[in-house]
Parts: C-alpha cells; structure tokens; sequence
C-alpha cells in the first residue's frame, strides 16, 4: 500500500519516474533529445520544488510511500522525504537542468549522451528518497553507471583510464558500503533506515550485532565510512577526482561536482551518523585529521594547479572538506544547551554547504565550459589574460561565481561555511583554527584565477573575445540570481532545513 500527503499522488515516485522516461523518450528525440531533455529535467525541478515547501513543519519525513517488495529479506518500497532529502532533490534537479543547458554542443550520439544525464539523475533522485538500503543501494549504483559511460565516451584524451579508475574507486567504495550493511542485516533482519536509527538511538542495535556477530559495530563503521569518504571524497581517498573532473566534458563535471559528491555527504547524515555514532564519536580524533587535511590539502593542491578544471576540481575537495569537519566535529555526546546549539549550527551549516557548492561548483565549471567554446579548447590559468575588456558581462558574472566560491559575505557560499565554523569552533577549536588555512588559501587561488583570467593587458589573440550572448546571459542569469538570493536571505532554506536538523540531533546518539 502506497500512502503519500499530495492528492493521492505518489509524488517521489513520480519524481524519480520522470527523468526515466524523459530518458526513453531521448533516446529515439533525434535532433530534439536535448529538447526533451530540458523539458524533463524542467518537470523535475518543478515536482521537486513542490516536495520542498510541503514538508511537515515538525521536520520528520513526509510524503511516505511503503509497499511490500520482498518482507522475508527485509526489503521494501519504503520512501521518504525530510528538509535534507528535499534540499538535495531540488539540488539535483537545478544541476541537471544547468548541465543539460550547457550540453549545446554535444554532436556524437547525442540521443545517448542525455538519456545518461537523465538516468544519472534518476539515480540522484531514488537515493535521495530511498529509507530501505537495498532500494537505496540500487540508486546509489544506478547514478554511478551513466556517470562511467558519459566519461568513457565523451571525455578527453585520457577518458579511457580515467573512467575506469573513477569505476574501480567508487566501486571499492560500494562494496564496502554493501559488506558493512549485510553484517547490520545479518544481525537485525532489517534493512530500514528508520527503524535502525531507532534501534541505534537506544544502544540496541550495537546490542544485538553484537550478540550475532561479536564486537564488529567498529569495523562495520569502518566500511561505511570508507563507502562513504571516496565518494565526497574525504582524503586520501580522493585520487580518482582531479582526473574525472578535468577529463570529464565540462557538462558532466558539473553533474559529479554539484550532486554526486553530495551523495557521500548525504550518506554520512542519513547513514552513518544514525547507525554508527558511537563508532564514529570513538574515531573523531583521527576522522578530524583527516577533515582538517582534506581542507588545508585540498586547497594548497588547487593553488599548485595550471589547469583551471584541475584548479577547481581540488577545490571542490577543499570545500567538501568543510561538510566533513562539520560532521565528524558535531558526533560528541552534549552535555550542555550551548554544545546543542553548535551542534545545530554545523549540521546546519553542513546542509547548506552541500546546496551552495552544488550550484557555485557547477557554474564555475559552465563558465569554463563557456572558456573553452570561446578559446579553442584552451584551459590553462596562463592562457589567457585581461579578458574584462572585450568581455566585461562574461568576466562580471564569473566573478560573481568566483567570490561565491571564496565565500565573500553577502554571497550564497559564505553562509554554510560561517555556520559550520561557528559550530565546530566550541566543539573542536583546534580543528577549527588549522582549518582556517584552508579559507586563507583559497582566497589566495580564487584571487590568482581572477588576476590571471580577468586583469591585466589584453594578449593580441584574446582582443575579439565573444562575450556572453543574449541566450547564454538569460540561462546563466537564474543561476547567478540565487548565489546573491540565498546569500542575503539565507532563511530561505535554514528554515525548512532547521526542523529536521532538530530533529535529526534527536535521534543521533553519541
């Protein structure tokens, strides 16, 4: 029996449907599978959208879809959606929109190449709803299919060793994830995200794997998390990063950086930290070393870069690392009303991360997309050169992306990182303080890109730069519009997201 709160209307199912058939649709589009592509992809953010502002106002999970799929192994059609779920479903819907919006120029198989976005997103969406791990389990590997073959395909010169390292990586990553799992199902018989987490909350679940499997509940820890760390990805497991991004056609590196690394922070919350929160409260020493240099790392790599996909994509490391911090910071017991409140104030400001760097991330890579048409291919941070002059729109709007980016008051980027700061620091001051290096560092990369690309005199070649026309101006103007929107109106998603951050922290144990 399916049960929803929307007119009878299973709208997550719906959700998830949609981009599927958008994707059979595409594939026999010809000439207008990039059509139906955005219409899907519209239709999308539209139902997504509609989850997002009916949600229950006490933050527990709405629009609840639970049918029998197979009861004796523990496997159900269980489906649910909170104000992390939702945030990432409209995340997952804008990116898409903005990748396929990009893809103008895609000419070999192009029916092909959008039914992978579709199903791609998909993916997103079935993870980001599923409250059964084999439903979840099924999506998480569904998104990583077409992402392999949208490399493999349409990549670069190094395509073929770079997706199947991408494949081999998060692969590791997914049996890990599957072979802690079975140890929890093993010992409980359930595979339910709810009822685990209630379990987890009062010390039973560790009771009983325990009385089934002996003391594994830390190494059954240690496999989601090293699941769920190559897929941020948390250092050191962040090698197979630099080369799918820089590989990846620009349009598809907006899709890994805006919403697949996000499922690995998703999982952290919606996983690790309910199930496994003694483990990871007894490991947070060595779990924050590692936070810490994935953020200081992640951005000294970045300054190191030539390549600007290359400079961003340790970027994206650096700026993930924040949302690690946050989390592996918040997992300690509160013994106060003002260690509540910081844990609140991290897991929100983790939440907003994750939103914030989807959308600036995957501008930045659209805007060197953009670089590329204009430029023959070119990339290098020193090839270009004073390019406000013939491009002012071009150079203005990129800007804005870059300084959202750095995390400039007043812009969408520096919300997230302001709350997860203002959380970690009472919990953990001294991963707080090393971290602040990173900010410092990067500040440094994003000032070299601006110096480098934007200022100074005009090379010759570059004194015919196009700037942006009226269409790419109207597409980029959305994305651009809600940088500034959620940087000076941030209670636009900490109010939805609050609740179930409250509610969320209640259910965590320690």
């Amino acid at each position: 029996m399916i049960g929803t709160e929307t007119n009878g209307i299973p709208m997550l199912t719906l959700l998830t449907a949609l981009p599927i058939v958008g994707a059979v649709i595409a594939l026999f589009a010809g000439r207008f599978a990039r059509l139906v592509a955005m219409l899907a992809a519209a239709a999308s953010l539209a139902v997504a959208l509609v989850v997002w502002t009916h949600l229950p106002s006490d933050g527990s999970m709405g629009f609840v879809e639970r049918a029998a799929w197979a009861p004796s192994l523990g496997i159900e059609y269980h489906l649910g959606a909170d104000g992390l779920s939702a945030l990432m479903l409209v995340l997952s819907a804008i990116v898409a929109l903005m990748s396929i919006d990009a893809a103008h120029r895609v000419y070999r198989q192009p029916n092909l190449y959008f039914a992978l976005v579709l199903l791609l997103e998909a993916g997103l969406f079935g993870a980001f709803t599923a409250q059964n791990f084999f439903h979840w389990f099924l999506f998480w590997e569904l998104s990583l299919i077409p992402a392999f073959f949208l490399i493999k395909l349409w990549g670069g010169a190094k395509r073929g060793p770079t997706a199947t390292q991408f494949f081999v990586y998060t692969m590791a990553g997914s049996v890990a994830l599957l072979l802690a799992f079975l140890g929890v199902f093993l010992a409980t018989g359930s595979m339910d995200f709810e009822h685990l987490t209630l379990l987890a909350s009062t010390g039973e679940l560790e009771q009983i794997v325990t009385a089934h499997l002996g003391p594994v509940m830390p190494w059954l820890a240690v496999g989601v998390l090293a699941g769920f760390a190559v897929k941020v990805p948390l250092m050191p497991f962040h090698t197979w990063l630099p080369e799918a991004y820089s590989e990846a056609p620009s349009p598809v590196t907006m899709l890994l950086t805006g919403t697949m690394s996000k499922m690995g922070v998703y999982g952290m919350l919606r996983i690790a930290l309910p199930l496994f929160g003694v483990q990871i409260a007894a490991m947070r020493t060595p779990l924050l070393v590692l936070a810490v240099a994935t953020v200081v790392m992640g951005a000294w790599a970045a300054a190191a870069q030539k390549d600007l996909k290359r400079v961003f994509a340790y970027s994206s490391v650096n700026h993930l690392g924040y949302c690690m911090l946050g989390i592996f910071a918040l997992a300690v017991p509160a013994t106060s009303a003002a260690m509540q409140t910081s844990q609140a104030a991290a897991l929100n400001g983790v939440i907003l991360q994750m939103f914030n760097h989807g959308i600036t991330a995957a501008a930045l890579f659209w805007f060197i997309a953009l670089l590329q048409e204009r430029s023959g291919g070119a990339r290098g941070i020193d090839d270009f050169g004073g390019l406000r002059k013939p491009a002012p729109v071009f150079a203005g709007l990129m800007g804005i992306a870059l300084f959202s980016s750095l995390g400039l008051p007043g812009l969408n980027g520096f919300v997230g990182e302001f709350l997860i700061f203002r959380g970690v620091f009472p919990l953990a001051w001294v991963a707080a303080t090393v971290s602040v290096l990173g900010l410092l560092v990067t500040a440094a990369v994003i000032l070299t890109v601006i110096q480098k690309v934007f200022a100074g005199p005009v090379p010759e070649r570059w004194t015919a730069f196009a700037d942006l026309h009226t269409g790419e101006r109207l597409a980029l103007a959305p994305v651009i519009a809600l940088m500034l929107l959620i940087g000076l109106l941030p209670q636009l998603i900490v109010d939805g997201v609050n609740p179930t951050v409250v509610n969320l922290l209640a259910h965590w144990r320690f």
